[in-house]
């Protein structure tokens, strides 16, 4: 195929489509590698789901950490899923190609649920300060419209944030080489392939990440440095305990979840090779996801006991149908 053939708009482009050469090393264990995130796929989406059923069916879940853990749930479907499945199928395939509508479509599903999910967090912080700090008030605080508000605008942060930014990096010419050196369509790889100067873009996306991202992370310091000093002063041991439970499931999550970001993002790329970034990239997508059903299940006694209850009351329903 000649230039002349594929070349849309002047020079805007030489193909519609992009070539994901991430993973390539890996070629001997391709196969392998399908099966192992084949499974851990479908781990994730049984764990989360399951999570939001449990919510949903059980009353007593009804409450603010829970309406934010369903927010989350979903938010973790999305995000595995907006990379796993086409990672999949071109782990079975010899040319890994990808439409750029499907890779801009891959980006903004990709990037709206990170944002989203940085602010959610933070939302969660707040709840969990609200609850620790100021229990008297809390049912008046955490309210249904409260609630309802926080995680809105965790929502409308993240789409109109990444929408605004995937559609300016997907209005950059690309021309020249339509490899993408990753296994799907991230920020860095695809900005790195556009022919045009990005010092504009780069930025806004400093600013984007400064407020977008870290601010989120810096709130949820402060919520725990205040609810630390909340519990230090608790007078019994057995309350500080119990105080730190209830918190204690939502800083593990942020504690992968960030630290797996800040190595995948933040880590200069010179002082690594290509292989091991793309590793950890792939631990970023898969094991937020993977371990945060697990984390809110195995270290909480609520969902635990909902858990049984509605296995229980499954049992007790099919022995009458008997």
């Amino acid at each position: 195929m000649t230039f002349s053939e594929t070349e849309l708009r002047g020079n805007q482009t030489i193909s519609d489509v992009f070539i994901l050469v991430g993973l390539s090393y890996l070629d001997k264990l391709q196969i392998l590698l399908f099966v192992v995130l084949l499974v851990m796929y479908l781990v994730t989406m049984v764990g989360n789901l399951l999570v939001m059923l449990l919510i949903k069916i059980n009353p007593s879940l009804h409450t603010p950490m829970y309406f934010f853990l369903v927010n989350l749930s979903f938010l973790d479907i999305c995000f595995i899923t907006s990379v796993i499945p086409q990672l999949l199928v071109h782990l079975l395939m010899e040319e890994k190609t990808i439409s750029i509508a499907r890779c801009a479509a891959q980006l903004y599903v990709f990037t709206i649920m990170g944002l989203t999910e940085c602010s959610l967090l933070a939302a969660m912080a707040y709840d969990r300060f609200v609850a620790i700090c100021h229990p008297l008030h809390y049912a008046i605080i955490m309210g249904s419209q409260a609630c309802a508000l926080l995680a809105g605008a965790s929502w409308l942060i993240g789409i109109s944030v990444e929408v605004a930014q995937t559609t300016w990096i997907f209005s950059l010419p690309f021309c020249g080489s339509n490899r993408i050196h990753h296994f799907f369509c991230d920020v860095p790889p695809v900005v790195k392939i556009a022919c045009a100067d990005v010092s504009k873009y780069q930025i806004v996306a400093f600013f984007v990440s400064a407020v977008f991202i870290i601010g989120p992370f810096l709130l949820i310091l402060l919520s725990y440095v205040y609810i630390i000093a909340t519990i230090l002063k608790l007078p019994s041991v057995e309350g500080r305990c119990k105080a730190l439970s209830t918190c204690s499931s939502h800083l593990l999550v942020v504690t992968i979840f960030y630290g797996l970001a800040m190595v995948s993002y933040l880590v200069p790329k010179s002082s690594s090779n290509p292989e091991s970034h793309e590793m950890v990239s792939l631990l970023d997508i898969i094991v937020p996801p993977l371990f945060n059903p697990l984390i809110y299940t195995l270290r909480n006694k609520e969902m635990k006991g909902a858990f049984r209850k509605t296995i229980f009351n499954r049992i007790v329903s099919q022995n009458q149908k008997n």
